[in-house]
């Protein structure tokens, strides 16, 4: 077997461990060869530019970081002291997984610092080599040096688009939501200040056309491939279909000032929501929507809910826009897979691979391939979790999980009878890249 491959099983019989006494088939040793050898395209993440000595942090790989919000527990997957996470890195970075806590650390420290010296702006794209990825989208308010195409391209935020007006009483919904309405409305200054427009328009068309439409268009111009929406961690997704005219009323009344009451900004928030949206297929970038059951002590999993979409997916006029579902609505995945109906719509498997072992994420790839297999993307959801959790970690612990769970997925389907080795191996490809290339383009990969 391949060293990928190896590091495959070997993550995910970590994984599997506290479940051994469970009867369980092998994994076809081919197929995990086979899905070792494909070069991944990464739907979704957060890289990190590069440190460099005398620059800041980057601060720009999120629109809405939660480290505002009240303290929160997460899933055991995504602790530190899983010891997935010390694997990952022994793999990653080449250091022996060995001795106590403190003096590994040390040691992935001083690995971490050894790399990024030596590779400089090379470094991210290093990462992608070590964890089988060609190409990875890179959800960040600005990409920068070391994240430029054709290895990475550029998602973009567009939350801050749906809240042009005074957002004190919508920042009041929560603990969570007090600290991230303020980022939203930072973003959307910054956003103008890009198209040197000094104040609000006065008219939801001349805002429109001389912020949402121009901001889409310099987005697309930059590079976007895709925007991405945070909504469920400020509202509901349930986005109704609101009056123009009713709308118009609405912005043009408070645009110079004073708050709107929350009924009057949920009419505002679903018209612009969906003028995005047009505007993003017109333009040829997807629409990304942050779908799943977490993050944040006050985060409403109701309103997260893939259902709450649906009158959206069903709107004819958006149609011509393509929506994935990030996170793939875990562990709603029902709801999701009866979301890939429309067509549309797509899913993809970041952070599921950080949450759910591998055996439980087959069983979900499985019935979703079931299916609707050209619908489902590839993803890890990478992100800055500190020194001891780096965002490259991610990236190779998400990519292992995600090759186990197909394997386990693909093994158990050929075994029931259900596809030849041939359709297991078109369906591997299918879901680590030609979905990809077929939905943004074949011109976004960087190999065959």
């Amino acid at each position: 077997m391949t060293r990928l491959a190896i590091a495959i099983a070997a993550v995910g019989l970590t994984a599997s461990a506290p479940f051994t006494l469970r009867a369980q088939s092998p994994v076809d040793s081919a197929i995990v060869r086979y899905i070792a050898g494909i070069r991944a395209i990464d739907n979704h993440a957060h890289p990190m530019r590069p440190l460099r000595q005398g620059v800041p942090p980057d601060t720009e790989f999120d629109a809405l970081p939660l480290d505002g919000v009240p303290p929160f527990q997460v899933p055991w997957r995504l602790r530190l002291e899983n010891p997935e996470w010390r694997a990952a890195q022994s793999a990653l970075f080449g250091i022996p997984n060995r001795g106590t806590d403190s003096t590994f650390r040390m040691s992935l420290h001083a690995r971490r610092a050894q790399e990024l010296a030596a590779r400089g702006d090379g470094y991210p794209a290093w990462v992608l080599d070590r964890a089988g990825i060609d190409v990875m989208f890179a959800n960040r308010i600005v990409t920068g040096p070391g994240l430029t195409p054709p290895r990475f391209r550029w998602v973009a935020f567009d939350d801050a688009l749906m809240l042009p007006l005074d957002t004190q009483g919508e920042a009041a919904r929560s603990p969570d939501t007090r600290s991230l309405y303020p980022k939203e409305a930072a973003l959307l200054k910054r956003y103008m200040r890009d198209l040197n427009v000094e104040r609000l328009p006065a008219t939801l068309d001349e805002y429109l056309s001389s912020v949402l439409r121009a901001t889409l268009e310099r987005q697309r111009r930059n590079g976007a491939v895709a925007v991405k929406f945070e909504a469920a961690y400020l509202r509901p997704l349930d986005f109704g279909d609101a009056d123009a005219a009713e709308t118009a009323r609405i912005y043009a009344r408070y645009a110079a000032g004073g708050a709107p009451t929350r009924a009057e900004y949920k009419t505002l928030q679903d018209y612009l929501f969906k003028e995005i949206a047009r505007e993003a297929g017109r333009l040829g970038m997807a629409v990304h929507i942050h779908a799943l059951d977490t993050f944040g002590g006050f985060y409403s999993s109701r309103g997260s809910a893939p259902h709450q979409l649906e009158p959206t997916f069903n709107d004819s006029t958006l149609r011509g826009t393509s929506f994935v579902l990030i996170h793939g609505g875990w562990p709603l995945f029902a709801q999701t897979q009866s979301m890939l109906g429309k067509p549309n719509v797509y899913a993809d498997i970041s952070m599921m691979v950080l949450v759910a072992e591998p055996r439980e994420l087959a069983n979900t790839l499985r019935s979703w391939l079931t299916a609707w297999p050209e619908k489902v993307l590839f993803g890890t959801d990478a992100f800055d979790g500190g020194p001891d959790q780096g965002w490259e970690e991610g990236v190779y612990l998400g990519a292992s999980t995600a090759r186990r769970a197909l394997a386990l997925a693909l093994t158990g389907m050929m075994r029931d009878g259900e596809i030849d080795r041939t359709r297991a191996e078109t369906l591997a490809r299918m879901v680590l890249r030609e979905n990809a290339t077929k939905l943004y383009g074949t011109s976004l990969a960087t190999k065959d």
